[in-house]
C-alpha cells in the first residue's frame, strides 16, 4: 500500500490510497467524522478498476488536518485490535 499527498494546503487535505479499498477508506472517513474539528471527510474511487481511492479532509479553523487522519488512524488500529482479540475469543483459538 502507498500513500501519495495530492494536495496539502491550509486546513485541507487530499491522499491517494493505492493498493486500498472501499473498505478502508470508509471506515477511515468515519473516524474522521468522529472528530468535532473536522468539517469534511471522505472519499471518491475515481474509477472502479483502479484500487487508488483519493481521501478528501477538510478541518473547521486552523486544524490540521494532518493530526486528524494519524489520530482516526490509531481508532481504526485500536478497533481492528480489538475486533481480534475478541474474535479470538469467541472462536477459542
Amino acid at each position: 500500500m502507498k500513500v501519495k499527498v495530492l494536495k496539502k494546503q491550509g486546513n485541507e487535505l487530499k491522499i491517494e490510497i493505492e493498493g486500498s479499498s472501499h473498505g478502508l477508506c470508509n471506515l477511515l472517513a468515519k473516524k474522521l467524522l468522529d472528530d468535532k474539528k473536522v468539517e469534511f471527510a471522505g472519499y471518491d474511487v475515481p474509477h472502479p478498476l483502479a484500487l487508488s481511492p483519493i481521501i478528501y479532509l477538510r478541518m473547521k479553523g486552523d486544524a490540521k488536518p494532518e493530526d486528524a487522519l494519524v489520530e482516526a488512524t490509531s481508532k481504526v488500529r485500536k478497533a481492528n485490535d480489538a475486533f481480534g482479540k475478541e474474535l479470538e475469543r469467541v472462536l477459542k483459538v
